[in-house]
């Protein structure tokens, strides 16, 4: 996936830019009828963000949110689509901040890390129509010109969070971002749509050994927290169904399909 820089292109017909909204995902839902395969939605100012298992995603002032339009994907690959979204992000940030090169690693399930910080977060939402077939609207958030301290977030709020402006020396705009990532997610969206092609091509399968390249967690004592219960062991990698494996006591391996994951 990864390619050369390419020239930021003018505003298209993809790019809906709104002054203000509650969320973009939930914008996009609203009006999914109005909008197509490749649709970016864009806002300078998210009030009401959410993340992942209904946590708040915090957007203070230079946080690049948007939302992404993928069409007619394969609802069997879909456990696999955020991690490949977050490998999107990484291409599309390491193409245009050349500071940031071979540093930036995921953190499972859906978060990108740089030197173990947050600089980015994805919240993929799935639903099915008879016009688009099985669409994603795949949010991202990420931490581009933030001044946390200004933002009045307190240490809880924030977290690990880091600003990229904190750490290369320049920062591209939030249109070259738009479709850089537009470019990568529009390629994942072919390897995850429903056209027939040979297994290792589709899905996670061509990326796996990179995502494994990139895995923040491997070897890392971690601790997933369940519905009912939170599990303790060292990450092992992620399997070919983007499934995070945590080895246990006894040496047994664990696949874990969903939950929140802090390091011990």
């Amino acid at each position: 996936m990864p390619a050369s820089p390419q020239p930021c292109p003018n505003p298209r017909h993809w790019l809906h830019t709104l002054d203000t909204c509650a969320s973009t995902n939930t914008w996009a839902h609203a009006r999914a009828d109005q909008l197509h395969h490749g649709d970016v939605i864009f806002t300078k100012q998210q009030t009401s963000g959410r993340g992942q298992q209904g946590r708040t995603w915090h957007s203070p002032t230079g946080v690049l949110t948007a939302s992404f339009v993928l069409d007619n994907l394969n609802p069997n690959l879909l456990p696999g689509l955020s991690l490949a979204v977050g490998l999107a992000v990484i291409f599309a940030i390491e193409d245009l901040v050349p500071d940031c090169h071979d540093m930036l690693r995921l953190k499972w399930p859906n978060d990108v890390w740089i030197h173990r910080q947050k600089l980015a977060g994805i919240l993929c939402e799935a639903t099915s129509d008879n016009t688009f077939g099985t669409r994603a609207v795949v949010g991202i958030g990420i931490n581009r010109c933030v001044d946390f301290a200004a933002a009045g977030l307190d240490e809880r709020d924030i977290g690990n969070a880091v600003s990229l402006h904190s750490i290369a020396s320049n920062v591209p705009d939030e249109l070259c971002l738009l479709a850089r990532l537009r470019h990568y997610l529009l390629e994942l969206a072919d390897m995850f749509s429903t056209a027939e092609r040979p297994a290792e091509k589709s899905g996670l399968a061509p990326l796996l050994s990179e995502l494994r390249r990139r895995d923040a967690l491997i070897g890392c004592n971690v601790a997933i927290e369940l519905v009912s219960e939170t599990i303790c062991g060292e990450a092992a990698g992620i399997d070919g169904c983007g499934r995070l494996l945590v080895c246990l006591a006894g040496d047994r391996i664990q696949a874990i399909t969903s939950g929140r994951v802090r390091l011990n």
